[in-house]
């Protein structure tokens, strides 16, 4: 009967499930997976390569749900914690600014600083946001086996109100110079993607040819984008992308022929197709510094593929091609052959900034950015022209302080074109957190109105630097101690590459479209600090185990020892040492008067050696108990 009920009882279950899956998702938006690869020529002879990988997923009414592209993971993060947005990066090497640009869409989202950069909003009260930090980053920590954790201290992390470039009361920045970046990192990255690194354009992902470059930055982006519909949740968009700064295999001739190169000779691989869950895969090839040839193949370059499409903006050629008939009888291979010398310069933001430290000594120093004026300077749009028609450009510098730093805001000075500037023409707007020893970082904000004619501006403060507790010391402490990068940043200045079409299908240059702030990120900053003798430890740790070991030794020697065994024992060995005549008479005349046989002169010798042994021994303990008096009463602290 039982097996009678649940036969049928199966059939009805599974329809039931059918039908609701069909009322309730009718009307629902499948979730989108796109895959994209941007290359690069750069005028110093290198190739930069930007993999974009887009995953969205649509506002839903339901508190949990099942995904088919979106990464579980990411998804139970924003739900546990509450995230808003959040941007995590690992990198390693430095965005050079001059040869590689700064003032266009790509550099001003994915240069970012040496080792690994978080900052999130929350959507929490007040009073729950820095737990809730705290729980993120053990959270990422162990799903891209980095240290992130470490940013959960109080002294690692800032709260930054305008300097960074978002205006958000519940945002906490960090960031880890000194993390290593590897295979370890890169692996579970990967692994949030549909089809991971087995097919598709992240298939060129080779390992040692990620890590060979110049450069090199992994950056994870999601973002909560509202439905707009009242009792729908928002949706979320994960955006994953890696930079590549490589240097072709090619021997350089002596000519001023840029080196051609190919897709299999910059990463060992081939695309052999596209990944069966994207919606989209395409390589583009931009091409800057060209007038008017537009052609793949022309007198000054040539492509081994005909691209799908070619736009233009300006100076500035994109070649699309669409990876979808690529296989493993035809895999898609992008080469490029140059025939003719070319030069050409990328476009850079309003002034380089570049930081370095002053002074000498393990006692005090200061901090110094020196902002140079840029040959693209005189272009730049976006100049603030309501301050009397003065024409100015703005910048806000945004720096993070080690509490073991300590800053003296106070001594701040403002270099203009060499000048001191000591109005308030310069300076427009501070905010100022200071440190706490051991309990939290410092933080400066500022707002730079400078004219567009300057050549050159600088900022200085001094510091002092701390003492650290012995426990606080990393291992290689003598390497010196890093103050992470600072963020110069243009408000006035976005950065956006617009080809004046329809590009809604095209993720990629959608993104590019948009426009975004310009800004850059200065050196890291290695300050020596005043390091203990570590070896000092050990030394302790000796000689006070060898003292202790000479008073316990010699005061277990006193209490074990017996005196009456030594007595016979010293009676007996005089007694052999005696002559054999003398004994003999001393025998005799002892049995005429009746009387054992006795020794006095052994009895006497033997009291004296006793007596003579119990001085040396309660004079070593008497100085054996007073070194260790001593030694204790020294070596403890007052």
């Amino acid at each position: 009967m039982a097996r009678t009920v649940l036969t049928w009882w199966i059939p009805l279950l599974i329809l039931q499930s059918f039908l609701l899956a069909i009322a309730f998702g009718s009307n629902e938006v499948e979730e989108e997976f796109s895959e994209s690869l941007l290359l690069k020529p750069l005028p110093d002879r290198k190739v930069l390569a930007h993999f974009h990988f887009e995953n969205r997923a649509p506002p839903s009414n339901s508190h949990g749900r099942h995904h088919h592209l979106f990464p579980k993971a990411i998804s139970q993060l924003v739900q546990k914690f509450r995230v808003k947005e959040m941007e995590l990066s690992f990198t390693q090497g430095r965005w050079n600014h001059e040869h590689w640009g700064g003032f266009d869409s790509l550099s001003s989202m994915n240069a970012k600083p040496v080792g690994v950069e978080l900052w999130a909003v929350f959507d929490v009260p007040h009073s729950q946001v820095d737990t809730s930090w705290k729980n993120l980053t053990h959270a990422l920590s162990g799903l891209f086996c980095a240290s992130i954790n470490f940013l959960e201290s109080s002294t690692s992390y800032a709260a930054p109100t305008w300097g960074f470039g978002r205006s958000a009361d519940k945002l906490r920045y960090g960031s880890l110079p000194r993390e290593a970046v590897c295979t370890e990192n890169l692996t579970p990255w990967l692994k949030l993607l549909p089809c991971r690194d087995k097919d598709g354009i992240s298939a060129l992902m080779n390992r040692p040819s990620v890590y060979r470059g110049f450069y090199h930055s992994q950056r994870l982006h999601l973002s909560m984008v509202d439905s707009g519909e009242e009792g729908l949740g928002s949706g979320m968009l994960l955006e994953q992308s890696l930079t590549v700064v490589l240097q072709p295999d090619t021997v350089y001739d002596g000519k001023d022929l840029q080196p051609s190169w190919s897709l299999s000779s910059l990463f060992g691989r081939k695309v052999v197709g596209k990944c069966v869950l994207a919606k989209s895969s395409n390589v583009y090839l931009q091409m800057e510094g060209l007038a008017h040839q537009a052609l793949w193949k022309n007198e000054e370059f040539e492509l081994s593929t005909q691209p799908d499409r070619i736009l233009r903006e300006n100076s500035s050629f994109l070649y699309i091609f669409n990876i979808d008939k690529s296989s493993d009888s035809e895999p898609f291979d992008l080469g490029l052959t140059w025939k003719l010398p070319s030069k050409w310069s990328c476009q850079q933001a309003p002034l380089h900034a570049s930081r370095f430290l002053m002074g000498s000594g393990n006692e005090r120093g200061a901090i110094a950015i020196l902002l140079k004026a840029t040959e693209s300077q005189d272009k730049l749009s976006g100049r603030d022209l309501t301050n009397g028609g003065r024409c100015t450009i703005r910048a806000n510098v945004f720096q993070i302080f080690p509490w073991y730093v300590k800053v003296y805001y106070h001594t701040l000075q403002i270099f203009v074109d060499q000048q001191q500037n000591t109005s308030g023409e310069v300076l427009k707007k501070i905010n100022v957190s200071p440190s706490t020893d051991k309990m939290s970082s410092g933080m400066m904000e500022m707002m730079l109105e400078l004219p567009c004619e300057v050549k050159s501006a600088a900022i200085s403060i001094e510091y002092d630097k701390g003492f650290l507790h012995i426990d606080e010391y990393p291992p290689d402490a003598n390497q010196g101690f890093d103050i992470p990068s600072a963020l110069i940043s243009f408000p006035d200045h976005h950065a956006s590459l617009d080809f004046k079409e329809e590009l809604s299908t095209l993720p990629l240059l959608s993104k590019f479209k948009d426009k975004s702030l310009v800004r850059s990120y200065t050196e890291v900053l290695l300050v020596p600090l005043t390091t203990p003798d570590f070896s000092m430890p050990y030394n302790v740790i000796t000689i006070t185990c060898t003292v202790f070991a000479l008073y316990f030794g010699s005061l277990l020697n006193a209490l074990r020892r017996r005196i009456g065994e030594e007595e016979r024992f010293l009676k007996s060995k005089a007694g052999k040492k005696t002559g054999g005549l003398k004994q003999l008479l001393s025998r005799f005349t002892a049995k005429i008067r009746g009387r054992p046989a006795e020794s006095p002169s052994s009895e006497s010798t033997a009291a004296a050696q006793s007596s003579v042994l119990s001085s040396k021994l309660l004079f070593k303990i008497i100085l054996v108990a007073g070194v260790a008096a001593t030694w204790q009463y020294f070596s403890t602290d007052k």
